[in-house]
């Protein structure tokens, strides 16, 4: 039989199963030893108070185990081998799982990922640490996996009401994800482990008879003469794509922008946010999170944090927060210098760093240019850049200096791999986002004590929190408002923001696609 229940207790009993049983037990007002299993199914961590508990869900085996309740289902994915293409550009996760819905739905995707697969990417990424090179086509935005594959793999989303949310969740897992990604309140899969799973979901991609082409950069949109149908895409060979038009390009492919623009396609300005890495001790974090000396203790995870406020009327808060990981060089082009944050899955090294960023709308922009966000990006990017001396290595700057408007004469151990050098960000930032940061951060650290510290250091510059543009389309068909057959898809398009909600809208647009009314003409 099978019994659930929920328990609120101690992290120690929340990992030590003896003690978890015992609880459950009282709960359910039955002798221990008629539970022959507890299985979490729930999980979240209440730092709130002093007292740190743990709320669980649990699933108690009473008298006999139940092997069916703990089976997961997989959606089955058919032989599309001979079935009517659609064509996805770009395999990150809204590109990945639009192949992978497609394909449920019986329709052959072909997808066409400018950069290189999941493991050869590294390389490269490598070079822009260690060489300060950095490959326009294989970085750490562009490739197999997007973004996502080494920025920590974080499946948190409040994006819920849009979309199977969960759906996306058993898919990973299906694909090898480890199990705690179904139970934990805030998700994540980890930098080494993401890989693997993106490599099995080209491989059932691949097992059903779906396509998929790295090095393959899309550089044009082939139109109908009258510029109202999409009818498929040429590559930088010359090579012509057939089929309805997935468009799942991520936030970084610029290139993809202006051919937008130069084609006639519509599309706006989107508003986004500006700041910096801001790198404490983890430790640190954890004592201020976990209300105590000791920090963490044995048996709570690295600690995270959220920040938000309001500062001249837009918003400052933290963003893509990575407790026990690193910060990394995230540029996709040379004469860039752009940085992110990642963890490993066990989030074991000694930082935490999180975006510090201030909210920037298109009215904070003069022009009209639907590309105005875009250079304002690049503006930020090539003044850290020529900073650095042309280098990936990143301005710093303490914390308390940064409020204070004062140079660091020296910086802490820092966990960006290029390595940091003491700088003015205050100053290299415009002096919109530097002000409201300053005060921000005063804010946060009067509700946070300890958190206002000069330990921590700012690490510049933080640009790429999400598309500087949307593609508009139709709510009902998510075809572009006035090209049929092109699906504008993900965070690329305006749509998403993070690997969840951004896989959640490549299945949305899948949907969409095989459900349109003239998918016997695909």
């Amino acid at each position: 039989m099978i019994q659930k229940i929920d328990l609120r207790t101690t992290p120690r009993a929340a990992a030590t199963p003896e003690l978890l049983k015992a609880e459950a037990a009282k709960v359910a007002a039955i002798p221990a030893e008629r539970i022959f299993r507890v299985d979490i199914t729930r999980r979240s961590i209440d730092a709130r108070q002093r007292n740190v508990m743990v709320n669980l869900g649990l699933r108690l085996h009473i008298d006999e185990i139940d092997e069916n309740a703990d089976t997961v289902e997989s959606p089955v994915y058919p032989d599309v081998s001979h079935a009517p293409q659609a064509i996805v550009v770009g395999a990150g996760p809204a590109g990945l799982f639009a192949a992978l819905e497609l394909i449920e739905t019986g329709i052959k995707p072909i997808v066409l990922e400018r950069g290189k697969d999941v493991d050869s990417r590294r390389l490269d990424m490598a070079a822009i640490s260690r060489e300060g090179r950095v490959d326009p086509d294989s970085n750490y935005c562009f490739g197999e996996g997007g973004a996502g594959a080494y920025s920590d793999g974080k499946l948190y989303t409040r994006s819920k009401k849009r979309g199977p949310t969960e759906k996306v969740l058993r898919v990973l897992h299906v694909h090898g994800a480890q199990k705690d990604i179904l139970i934990d309140a805030h998700p994540h899969i980890g930098t080494d482990r993401l890989p693997k799973v993106i490599k099995a979901m080209r491989e059932t991609i691949l097992k059903s008879g779906g396509e998929v082409h790295f090095g393959t950069r899309v550089e044009d949109l082939i139109l109908s003469p009258d510029k109202s149908e999409c009818l498929g895409v040429k590559d930088a060979s010359g090579r012509r794509w057939l089929g309805p038009v997935i468009l799942a390009t991520g936030h970084s492919a610029r290139d993809v922008y202006h051919l937008l623009l130069r084609k006639g396609v519509d599309i706006e300005a989107k508003g986004i946010a500006v700041g910096v890495r801001l790198e404490h001790p983890q430790e640190l974090i954890d004592r201020i999170q976990y209300h105590s000396p000791q920090g963490r203790g044995k048996y709570l995870p690295a600690a995270e944090y959220s920040m938000l406020t309001r500062v001249d009327d837009r918003a400052v808060y933290s963003f893509c927060m990575c407790p026990g990981g690193y910060i990394i060089p995230a540029a996709s082009a040379p004469g860039q210098l752009v940085v992110n944050g990642m963890s490993p899955a066990n989030r074991g090294t000694r930082w935490a760093n999180s975006g510090m960023v201030v909210e920037i709308l298109p009215e904070d922009i003069p022009g009209d240019d639907p590309l105005r966000i875009m250079h304002y990006q690049e503006e930020i990017e090539k003044r850290f850049f020529e900073a650095s001396g042309n280098t990936q290595k990143a301005p710093a700057q303490r914390m308390t200096d940064f409020v204070a408007s004062r140079p660091s004469a020296d910086l802490p151990r820092s966990s960006y791999p290029p390595g940091v050098f003491p700088a003015r960000i205050d100053q290299l930032l415009p002096k919109p986002i530097s002000r409201r940061l300053q005060k921000g951060f005063a804010e946060f650290g009067r509700k946070s004590r300890g958190f206002l510290s000069p330990e921590a250091i700012l690490v510049g510059d933080e640009t790429r929190t999400s598309a500087p543009v949307r593609i508009p389309r139709m709510p009902d068909t998510l075809q572009h408002i006035g090209v049929k057959g092109l699906y504008p898809c993900g965070e690329g398009a305006g749509y998403a923001g993070g690997i969840v909600s951004a896989a959640v809208d490549g299945i949305r647009c899948a949907q969409a696609l095989a459900g349109s009314p003239d998918k016997s003409e695909i």
